[in-house]
């Protein structure tokens, strides 16, 4: 009897923690929420720098809409667009596990919406929380079609560190004073680089120190004593950014939606398609200060050297001398435009706040060459060759400069089996090894253009080399994947040595990140675990270099079983 009772124990335990799982199991479905949504992409009167331009915005808005779910939930975005051009919507940083069709980048994993047309993106969140943000996949459109998405945690999980008050998203973004579609097929048109930006912005306004915008000046108040999470996105189309408050130290407690160590900073230095999350406590005296960026220029390329602001603001700051005005806000100090220094020592500080899975065996070790390149031209004279000495601005991967495809897009070919679109013989390596941060002869400045791809099996361990290269100039190229996170395991500058630079790497705690900068001049190194099939593109998050070619694509092959292969693309999906 003692035996039989000992025995029905652990059953009827078993059981009850069968139950529970169970109801935990159902719970977490009932937590989960489905949003529904209409973006509709189309042109807008918008006022800025005393012009009013007919401005591509979504639903009406500069910036668009701002994104608010939770990790578990379930997204149903139908675009419409009623724009004169393409479109497309990337939501950039989120997994799309098994979901290509609902990336976005155009001719990549789908044909773009045509105008008039629409096509509804369906995806679920998993495991996923911070802040990301989306933003249009087609030419130059994203200059004004872009809003953040907030990931809070599920229902009973707190943030791993202390509540704020309140958050604030803050959206870093460039502006032209005329249609950023034309400034870039001007610029394609005759080889040469595209203007640049005439202004940059916070939450689409560009601050006191430009023309006809202090009235517009975003504000935001604060209580003396209270804590804030600034959720931090640099959606500029071509600019990395330094960013700080004046007076006010920044916690960094996330980036690219994974949380950091916390570490106390003055700036950020942040680079378009990424994202920063700060915690900032007002506990300086009340009164009103500037937040304001400015760019970061790594390249010997002209750069918009302008200052864009907004006001944290006191709610108890007293007024200004005069009668009824407010006070002159304190201004920040930011680093130099070329602070290469300060910009490395800030990304040197990231860290993940436990030990991270990183990969250790590595199937795949790749090095890849990025940077800028040049096409001689036959009749360098031509309105279509006025790059340097002659020549058509070009970039490249490995001496490739990428070629999207017209006919169908590659997930599209690929699924279909159709030929003739893309191959996958994808250099893994440069083709020809020189002194790539040194005095690059110029036999080797004009890349081969070709749509190459680069085949991975299904759950391969992937260590990629980003070595940039003195091509034209040595520049900060952040490199963002498609589809994946990975951890940033180290860097340096000069050229990439394999006998010893991997002694030096991170694999205990590195940051893991969906867009990572090269620094000038040098290489940094990233590994993750090829965990979810389909074609996914990596490229330059610098728009200028995009048509110039400096992208690739991965085709990671579908594991075995239906939770290891790319779901069928939805009735919808736009055709070419």
């Amino acid at each position: 009897m003692e035996y039989h009772k000992l025995g029905d124990k652990p059953c009827s335990s078993h059981l009850f923690f069968s139950i529970l799982l169970v109801f935990v199991f159902i719970a977490s479905f009932a937590d989960a929420a489905i949003h529904f949504h209409q973006f509709v992409i189309e042109a807008k009167p918008v006022k800025r720098l005393c012009r009013t331009h007919s401005t591509i915005t979504v639903n009406g808005q500069f910036p668009g809409p701002t994104l608010e779910v939770r990790d578990g939930d379930t997204l149903v975005i139908t675009a419409i667009n009623r724009a004169r051009y393409n479109a497309t919507l990337h939501w950039h940083g989120l997994r799309q596990l098994r979901n290509p069709w609902a990336d976005g980048p155009e001719y990549v994993t789908q044909c773009p919406i045509q105008p008039g047309r629409s096509y509804t993106y369906r995806f679920t969140i998993q495991n996923q929380e911070g802040t990301l943000w989306w933003h249009a996949h087609s030419r130059w459109l994203r200059a004004t079609v872009y809003g953040a998405i907030i990931i809070y945690p599920k229902m009973g999980r707190p943030y791993p560190f202390l509540m704020p008050k309140k958050e604030i998203p803050i959206l870093l973004g460039e502006w032209w004073d005329r249609n950023p579609m034309d400034v870039l097929r001007q610029a394609l048109f005759t080889g040469a680089a595209p203007n640049v930006s005439d202004a940059f912005t916070i939450n689409g306004q560009p601050g006191d120190l430009y023309r006809c915008s202090s009235k517009e000046t975003a504000v935001f108040p604060v209580e003396a004593g209270e804590t804030i999470l600034l959720r931090i996105i640099n959606s500029a189309l071509n600019q990395e950014l330094f960013y700080g408050v004046a007076n006010h130290k920044l916690t960094v407690v996330a980036v690219d939606a994974s949380y950091t160590k916390p570490f106390t900073t003055n700036v950020i230095m942040i680079a378009p398609g990424q994202t920063t999350d700060v915690l900032i406590t007002a506990d300086q005296q009340p009164a009103r200060y500037y937040m304001a960026a400015h760019a970061y220029n790594s390249a010997n390329a002209p750069f918009d050297n302008t200052t864009t602001t907004a006001i944290l603001e006191y709610k108890s700051a007293p007024c200004g001398a005069k009668k009824g005005q407010p006070l002159k806000p304190i201004f920040p100090q930011l680093p130099g435009f070329n602070d290469t220094a300060t910009a490395t020592a800030f990304t040197a500080q990231l860290r993940s706040p436990y030990k991270a899975e990183v990969p250790m065996k590595i199937d795949e070790s790749l090095l890849f060459t990025v940077g800028l390149g040049l096409i001689n031209c036959t009749n360098p004279n031509s309105p279509r060759c006025q790059g340097p000495n002659g020549t058509r601005f070009a970039a490249s991967i490995n001496n490739v400069s990428f070629v999207f495809p017209r006919r169908n897009s590659l997930m599209q070919a690929y699924y279909q089996g159709q030929p003739g679109i893309f191959t996958t013989d994808f250099p893994p390596v440069p083709p020809i090894q020189f002194d790539y941060t040194g005095n690059v002869s110029r036999g080797l400045w004009q890349p081969v253009k070709a749509t190459k791809l680069f085949k991975l099996r299904y759950r391969s361990k992937v260590q990629i080399v980003f070595q940039g290269t003195s091509i034209v100039t040595v520049e900060n190229h952040p490199m963002h994947l498609h589809g994946y996170e990975f951890y940033v395991i180290g860097s340096g500058f000069g050229n990439f040595n394999p006998g010893t630079d991997p002694a030096k790497f991170n694999l205990i705690d590195p940051p893991r990140r969906n867009t990572i900068g090269t620094p000038p001049g040098g290489w940094v190194a990233i590994r993750f675990e090829a965990d979810n099939p389909g074609i996914w593109l990596l490229h330059c998050h610098i728009d200028t270099h995009l048509p110039w070619g400096l992208a690739m694509a991965f085709l990671v092959e579908n594991g075995v079983g239906e939770l290891q292969t790319v779901q069928p693309p939805p009735l919808d999906l736009p055709q070419c």
